[in-house]
């Protein structure tokens, strides 16, 4: 990776060449500026920013979400987000948007693809070591200044990250200049078409501004508390699954059966700064603007795929597209 990565890296400033200084930290040919390499990672950022409650979360649950012997959870969640095969992946250039502790990369490294994470915050660290001896580098860097020279890479994938941007519909679009010519793009965005969320967005007025570490003590008692709740009262005759509906959509927390993940992921709902959900729609709408073609509908909620045309030709879009939509 290392011969791969000198190839396409360019300076977020001035797109200028960069050179690997001693301590494994890059400098700029053009501006000068120069980028630390600290706890396994590059930074192309500033070290705090709006993004610090995902270092927070993946610090404390570093491999909560990684796959191991005995279960392929996030390989199935990859498969129905990202819609990406092993035999497309296998000996491909990948860049990770937002890779968070490595659960996706680990199963696309796992099939034989080399890829580059970037993440906002601290969680590039916990990637970096999680996946030490796999084809991976972690970046700390930003969505909106990519530290890459343009058509640098096979396939893209951004998988519940961009929805948490200041702009989502732009950091959408800013990827596929990153792309090869017949390169794929896959996104998954938390979906506007299920108001299940109403609730929880009142909540979300205050959780955010809390710092991770009360807003997770918090959660600590919740999340059990309501969860139990409503699977004590969905056991009731005639009005338990309708109570234990009312509780969830009053109190939403994440219903996944390890006890770990439903903290997790309830955690990651409440707490970042920006959040937004969005339609098939708009996604086909960006995906379209920027080029793309051979739009697809992956399996879960908004998952999009579409590959950047091989040539300077683009084909006519079909006018409908059939998609079936479910809950999130």
């Amino acid at each position: 990776m290392s011969a791969d990565l000198a190839s396409i890296l360019r300076c977020p400033t001035c797109h200028g060449g960069m050179a690997e200084e001693a301590g494994g930290g890059f400098k700029c040919l053009g501006c000068g500026r120069s980028f630390p390499f600290t706890r396994g990672v590059s930074r192309f950022v500033d070290p705090e920013n709006y993004a610090d409650s995902f270092g927070f979360q993946w610090q404390k649950y570093s491999r909560t979400q990684l796959d191991d012997a005995t279960k392929r959870d996030s390989e199935e969640d990859f498969l129905k987000k990202a819609g990406l095969t092993p035999e497309e992946v296998r000996g491909k250039l990948i860049l990770d948007v937002g890779c968070g502790m490595g659960r996706y990369a680990e199963v696309a490294t796992r099939w034989g693809a080399r890829v580059v994470g970037i993440d906002l915050s601290a969680a590039a660290e916990v990637a970096a070591r999680n996946l030490a001896d796999r084809d991976f580098v972690a970046l700390q860097a930003d969505v909106f200044a990519l530290p890459f020279a343009p058509e640098s890479f096979d396939i893209i994938y951004s998988i519940g990250v961009l929805h948490h941007t200041p702009d989502c519909e732009q950091a959408v679009k800013v990827l596929p200049q990153y792309l090869k010519p017949g390169g794929i793009l896959a996104v998954w965005l938390y979906s506007a078409y299920n108001k299940w969320y109403r609730f929880s967005d009142i909540y979300r007025k205050v959780t955010p501004r809390m710092s991770p570490r009360s807003l997770h003590a918090a959660l600590r008692v919740a999340v059990p508390t309501f969860y139990n709740l409503g699977r004590g009262l969905s056991v009731l005759p005639l009005v338990g699954r309708p109570l234990a509906g009312f509780v969830h959509h009053l109190f939403p927390v994440n219903r996944n059966p390890n006890p770990q993940w439903r903290v997790l992921d309830t955690f990651d709902w409440y707490a970042p700064k920006y959040q937004s959900k969005h339609t098939y729609e708009q996604v086909f709408r960006w995906f379209e603007s920027c080029g793309l073609e051979d739009l697809r509908v992956i399996e879960t909620p908004i998952a999009v795929k579409g590959h950047k045309p091989a040539t300077g030709a683009r084909r006519q879009q079909p006018e409908t597209v059939s998609m079936e939509l479910r809950t999130p």
